[in-house]
């Protein structure tokens, strides 16, 4: 019984111990999704008055225009941004995290790039690649022999738009070089702190603005661009493709910390619950010994009488 005890309380002990860990890493978590959050809602009101400046600028025939002009060599005209290619081969764009700890973070991800595989392509791999953001999305597809066109690993919890940049070039680099004819990125949506939703959202080429209402069309005419709106545009496209790029990398790791956070609390309560079970068992089993030893000694004396 002195030995069960023993081990009893080692389990209490390692129980604390990973509980106190699995808390820090809760506190931890729970200050990058603070972080991320302020700083997501702050740029997403810039990535979206870029988009409203594009759709403005694209009012009427400006987009086709665009689109069928422009020097091809260029990876970053707007025409190649533009204009809609015959798809052969469409990459996407996979955001997991690089360690796991997440709960169900990466493993909703990765289910549903392999429902949409499957039922897009019935797992014909010659028509699509797959750039890879994160670790443990590039070990998954590269377990399963799947094409990888790039891979990138490192992202930092709260990104910076100067991490971004070389993961743009190296895409668009990519899509003039014909590896592929249209990108989407798909990732997690954060919606709150415990619900994220998958996302599979399109990249390039860039699509038309819908028509534009009375009041855009409106907005649109009061725009003074100099020296026209294709030059502008120029400038600007390449810009909105970071802000997309960035804004999903944002949103991504934001549904990574929360899914952390929810992980953490999730393990800490188990181990408070573990530790009170494992306390009743050891009381439990010392008032039995304690029982025994009691009676052995009341047994002795009344053997002595």
């Amino acid at each position: 019984m002195a030995e069960s005890l023993m081990d009893i309380k080692r389990r209490i002990s390692s129980t604390k111990k990973t509980g106190q860990i699995t808390r820090a890493m809760q506190m931890v978590s729970g200050a990058k999704l603070s972080r991320i959050e302020k700083k997501s809602i702050a740029y997403q009101l810039y990535a979206n008055k870029v988009d409203e400046i594009i759709r403005h600028l694209t009012v009427g025939d400006v987009f086709s225009e665009v689109a069928a002009g422009g020097n091809s060599k260029d990876p970053m005209s707007l025409n190649n941004l533009l204009r809609v290619r015959e798809v052969k081969k469409t990459a996407y764009v996979v955001i997991t995290s690089d360690r796991g700890l997440v709960g169900g973070y990466n493993s909703n991800i990765l289910k549903a790039m392999m429902d949409l595989f499957k039922k897009k392509y019935h797992n014909d791999t010659s028509k699509f690649t797959i750039i890879s953001l994160g670790n443990t999305g590039t070990e998954f597809f590269k377990t399963r022999g799947y094409d990888i066109a790039y891979e990138y690993h490192g992202l930092q919890d709260v990104p910076e738009v100067e991490d971004l940049k070389p993961i743009v070039k190296t895409i668009l680099q990519l899509y003039q070089a014909g590896s592929f004819d249209e990108i989407y990125v798909c990732h997690n949506h954060h919606v709150n702190s415990l619900v994220s939703r998958f996302t599979n959202d399109k990249l390039l080429p860039l699509s038309k603005p819908k028509d534009a209402t009375p009041e855009e069309e409106h907005i649109a005419s009061e725009y003074l661009t100099e020296p026209s709106a294709e030059v502008v545009l120029a400038s600007l496209v390449p810009q909105y493709i970071e802000c997309l790029t960035f804004g999903a990398i944002m949103d991504a790791k934001t549904a990574e910390h929360a899914a952390s956070v929810t992980a953490m609390k999730s393990a800490t309560d188990n181990a408070d619950g573990l530790i009170s079970d494992l306390s009743l068992h050891y009381n439990r089993a010392r008032q039995a010994q304690i029982t025994t030893e009691i009676t052995e000694i009341v047994g002795g004396a009344a053997a002595l009488e």
